[in-house]
């Protein structure tokens, strides 16, 4: 049989009997690591045996170890009566106690028999005893600050009575032992003192005491245990992949801030201020900073005539009185459409491709198909001949690249892009709602000198990934299982 130097180390040193891993690996000359690693391809090889013995510990939370440092809450409620003489609870809460001990020591005082209760003037008034003897929970509790300690080596009726404070806390320990079976030892005899060489170092290769050496002999059919490499989760490698779709078509990325001012979120795109969505429970606002100031006096100017008489773009507006005040609330941002509104008030001239992937921040409930904070895919053209028909093959392409090559746009409407559609891939049987999109309104563009058509959508992130990789709950995407993470591509 082939055996390393390291098992044949481990071998040697078990044959006097069992032993732990660390005296196993002190007696082989390894580092225990490499001794457990020994010791597990010699179990594979039925030469050794690995046992475990599992032990119930017990030791002491944060406040049983303020309690043995400054004594059980009776203890020092005693200690300060036998000096300060009988005393109400209120008194016991501003002395030697908190109001939380003080609330519980009564039951203790009268248990042990330390204190009586008597009437005065104050109230209920405890009176020591004068005899408090240390009964078996003192001790105990001065062992475990020590640290833990097996449950079988402690006294009952001691481990009873700080149980009932909830003071304990267990964990288990685990004991191995290594041993050699009958096997194992045949082949000890069989190996006497020979010695392998597993490498081959500059001073063999000087003094040419290599040539007289054993090599280690490696099988090419031993199964190894699968090496768990580091990879990107799945979630960070589907959003490159969608990152690369969008340079491989001609776009731009952009990014933008979380913090936005309910201008830039809401006001710019055509969103009324008494929409529902703008309440405080669709939208999270910020207390600290709570507002911005709007430094950018032509396009608010721009922006309060659209919003109360529609401007110079032949729209009524939603006519009522614009508030600079509303439009100064700092928010997390809604969504990533943030970005594109102020990129294209910096560069109003055609053409412009950009997109932006993001976090974005909004009062859901958490269930199996939302979350309060998403990723959203965000993306604009605007050039002198979009179209409505372009938007519709550009969806289909990107969808088509992502591996949905069923695409289907319906009606539906958007404050701030008129005509709208929604995008539903085909999955399976069904159709599945992505995304919206649509051309941007004049009411949105017109306010910073873009007469161009700009094409505009929007998609969720996560619901796509969900598709790919077949969950049915968006939660665990960002769930810590390991395995899946291992296996999901």
């Amino acid at each position: 049989m082939d055996l390393s130097s390291n098992e044949r180390k481990v071998l040697r040193a078990l044959a006097g009997g069992p032993l732990a891993p660390p005296v196993a690996a002190e007696s082989a000359g390894l580092g225990e690591q490499e001794a457990v690693s020994a010791a597990s391809w010699l179990r594979t090889k039925g030469l050794a045996g690995i046992e475990e013995a599992m032990t119930e510990m017990v030791g002491l939370n944060d406040e049983g170890l303020r309690y043995a440092e400054s004594g059980l809450p009776e203890r020092r409620a005693v200690a300060w009566l036998a000096e300060q003489g009988p005393a109400t609870v209120e008194q016991l809460a501003a002395g030697p106690l908190t109001a939380d001990e003080a609330h519980i020591v009564i039951g203790w005082l009268r248990r042990k028999r330390w204190a009586t209760l008597g009437k005065g003037e104050g109230g209920i008034l405890l009176k020591p005893t004068g005899d408090a003897p240390e009964g078996a929970d003192e001790p105990l509790l001065r062992q475990l600050a020590s640290g833990a300690q097996p449950i079988d080596s402690l006294e009952p009726e001691a481990l009873k009575l700080l149980q009932g404070r909830q003071i304990l806390q267990r964990s288990q320990q685990v004991a191995r032992t290594f041993s050699l079976t009958d096997a194992g030892r045949a082949v000890l005899v069989e190996l006497g003192d020979d010695e392998l060489l597993g490498e081959v170092t500059p001073e063999m290769l000087q003094s040419g005491a290599w040539r007289k050496g054993r090599f280690q002999r490696y099988s090419l059919e031993t199964q190894a245990e699968p090496a768990q490499q580091a990879t990107l989760h799945p979630l960070t490698k589907f959003t490159e992949e969608i990152r690369g779709i969008f340079l491989q078509m001609g776009f731009t990325e952009i990014e933008g801030d979380y913090v936005e001012s309910a201008f830039w979120n809401m006001d710019a795109l055509f969103i009324p201020q008494d929409h529902p969505a703008r309440e405080l429970q669709d939208t999270l606002y910020l207390d600290d900073p709570k507002s911005f100031l709007l430094d950018d006096e032509a396009a608010v100017e721009a922006v309060k005539a659209v919003h109360e008489t529609g401007g110079d773009t032949g729209s009524t507006g939603w006519r009522y009185d614009w508030s600079r005040e509303v439009a100064q609330q700092a928010l997390l941002r809604t969504h990533t459409t943030v970005n594109t509104i102020r990129y294209l008030s910096e560069h109003p001239e055609p053409p412009v491709r950009v997109f932006a992937v993001g976090r974005v921040f909004r009062r859901e409930a958490l269930d199996a198909t939302h979350l309060p904070e998403f990723t959203q895919v965000e993306g604009i053209i605007m050039e002198e001949e979009a179209s409505f028909g372009m938007l519709i093959g550009v969806l289909k392409e990107f969808y088509r690249r992502m591996g949905f090559p069923d695409v289907r746009v319906r009606p539906a409407y958007f404050p701030y892009t008129e005509p709208s559609m929604e995008v539903e891939v085909k999955f399976g049987d069904s159709w599945l709602e992505l995304g919206g999109s649509g051309i941007f309104r004049p009411e949105v563009t017109a306010p910073f000198g873009i007469d161009t058509p700009v094409l505009a959508w929007g998609l969720g992130l996560e619901r796509l990934a969900m598709l790919r990789l077949g969950l049915k709950d968006i939660r665990m995407l960002y769930q810590s299982d390991l395995e899946w993470l291992k296996t999901a591509r």
